[in-house]
């Protein structure tokens, strides 16, 4: 007898693992976008961000059904488009089993400034008077509008010293774009000495060793936080080999800093030809600028900036790359901004190499501030006497000062390296606001940590400050009174940090939600606080979790008598 063996069909699924995609979405993709299979260069990974600013700005929000169709369209993970469309505050990622937000969002800034001028009242009156099918309201971290606080924006258009009847006409109006600024034109830059610098440069005129003796001459340093001297940095780069590139750092994400949305405002063609001139200092393949998303207006001037100087045949077309952030404070970090430039989620990368060996594209790249490139053709012109020869109490140049809280006239002030915070508020900012007394200040914005009132004297500048526990940053200027709350200062500032926290190392995810707790109750830990910040500060893997801890160690050192008067016993 035959025994037959029956061996069974194979079954097929029919169709691939994972959620369908929509050909109708792809195809809606390559209209907003441009056809990928005619241009492969639409499948650089380094657009992701963009495209994912441009679906949000087409439909409002992010439908993972979207996500799927860019995934397809760039021929990446869903994965990676994922995280990245989630790692970022303004991308709205909806789920398939949730509804659509409401046509309008109103934002509520709620850093220390908006915090000091009344914004988590107005945010609850908001939120018990707004219609929620049609308006939600969210919290968001600082604006860079500082000196107009508190702060909303609804839509893209900023509302400031914002009001419950200001934001209520804002949108009855439907004004939900920003209002055009007022900047200064390539012509009339151009009347006034502009551009005769790089034109100088590409000539010969100019050497690139002269250009940096001049820099080292005016002690020209980084203006975003760091200070590291500029030349120095051109120098690091230069000696690496070729292709290198130029990424210009205008995300400037750190509460009450807003003098770079000055300078932009003011006159833009200056900071491009600052910007032009330190990527042709390094011979740059191109020049990329990374514009912090919250200030929708300026991607309206560079963009016409930049056309301007391409049409006046001063720069190639495209050589100038505007990118968008997408509301990332840790962006502000210099690796961290890379990995965004790469349209990626923005982690600062464990170091070294530096990104001056392996940057953008893996390739040396000099990162500079917005503020230190602008000063680079004002300095060239009027030499760098006029400029070194600034100062007070034994420093050296000028400061932009972002200053804002309890002072009668907050804003940017340009001021001798070296002043002292009572001499910053009696000679520019007009006093301290009526009914308010001199209690305390940020020298550094949220991670300079905090000095008291007796300690106002102390000249403000790189250098000054670290034997006090502090350092200047970028001089975002925070002034508070005695009536102000010196644990809901601190609670504010932990908030901020972990909730930015890119999550990537444990010290900082754990370390700045853990430092909150300890924060909220009325009895702290000196001990504890003092040890959970040490292990932050050596083990964090870039700034932000090394600084968070800075004014809780402020007022441990400065303010036990203070916390006391306002209820809150600290012990050991």
């Amino acid at each position: 007898m035959t025994v037959q063996t029956v061996i069974p069909k194979r079954r097929f699924r029919g169709k691939p693992r994972g959620r369908e995609l929509d050909p109708h979405l792809l195809e809606a993709l390559r209209e907003l976008l441009g056809d990928e299979r005619q241009d492969a260069t639409l499948r650089r990974r380094d657009l992701l961000i963009e495209h994912l600013h441009a679906l949000q700005d087409n439909r409002g929000h992010l439908l993972l059904a979207d996500l799927r169709a860019l995934a397809a369209y760039m021929n990446l993970p869903m994965a990676a488009i994922y995280e990245t469309a989630t790692f970022y505050a303004h991308f709205d990622v909806i789920h398939d089993d949730q509804l659509p937000p409401p046509a309008v969002t109103i934002r509520v800034c709620d850093s220390l400034t908006c915090q000091l001028a009344g914004a988590e009242a107005l945010k609850a009156q908001l939120e018990a008077n707004v219609d929620i099918e049609q308006v939600r309201v969210l919290r968001a971290p600082c604006m860079g509008r500082c000196d107009t606080a508190p702060v909303a924006e609804v839509g893209h258009y900023h509302v400031p010293f914002a009001t419950q009847e200001r934001i209520a006409s804002v949108i009855e109006e439907a004004h939900f774009h920003p209002d055009p600024v007022d900047w200064q034109r390539l012509d009339d830059y151009r009347r006034e000495g502009g551009f005769a610098l790089l034109q100088a440069c590409r000539e010969g005129e100019v050497t690139v060793e002269a250009l940096m003796e001049a820099m080292q001459q005016a002690n020209l340093r980084g203006l975003g936080g760091a200070g590291f001297p500029t030349f120095k940095k051109w120098t690091f780069v230069r000696q690496e080999a070729g292709p290198r590139y130029c990424a210009i750092n205008a995300d400037e994400g750190e509460p009450g800093t807003f003098k770079d949305r000055y300078y932009l405002e003011n006159s833009p063609h200056q900071f491009l030809e600052g910007a032009l001139v330190s990527a042709w200092a390094v011979e740059a393949e191109a020049l990329y600028i990374y514009l912090r998303d919250e200030y929708p207006a300026l991607h309206g001037v560079l963009r016409e900036a930049i056309g301007e100087l391409e049409a006046a045949g001063l720069v190639a077309p495209g050589y100038i790359v505007l990118r968008r952030g997408a509301g990332a404070y840790i962006c502000g970090e210099e690796s961290a901004m890379i990995e965004s430039l790469e349209g990626k989620p923005g982690k600062p990368r464990h170091r070294p190499p530096f990104v001056a060996q392996k940057g953008l594209f893996d390739r040396p790249t000099l990162v500079n501030n917005v503020e230190t490139v602008y000063w680079i053709p004002m300095i060239w012109q009027r030499g760098a006497e006029a400029f070194s020869s600034q100062g007070r109490h034994g420093r050296v140049g000028l400061r932009s000062f972002s200053v804002s809280g309890r002072v009668k006239q907050p804003g940017v002030y340009l001021a001798p390296a070296g002043i002292t915070l009572q001499e910053l508020i009696d000679e520019y900012c007009e006093g301290m606001a009526d009914g308010h007394r001199l209690a305390a200040y940020l020298p550094g914005g949220a991670s300079g940590g905090i000095l008291p009132a007796a300690k106002a004297d102390i000249p403000l500048d790189f250098d000054t400050l670290q034997e006090h526990g502090c350092f200047i940053g970028s001089a975002a200027v925070i002034v508070l009174s005695d009536q102000d709350d010196l644990r809901g200062v601190a609670t504010n500032l932990l908030a901020f940090f972990a909730d930015e926290s890119c999550g990537q190392c444990t010290p900082c995810r754990v370390g700045t939600e853990k430092m909150l707790t300890l924060l909220e109750r009325n009895e702290w830990d000196a001990g504890l606080m003092t040890q959970l910040s040490q292990v932050m500060i050596d083990a964090s893997i870039c700034g932000l979790g090394q600084a968070a801890p800075n004014p809780v160690l402020g007022l441990l050192k400065d303010f036990r008598g203070e916390l006391a008067a306002q209820n809150v016993i600290v012990k050991g």
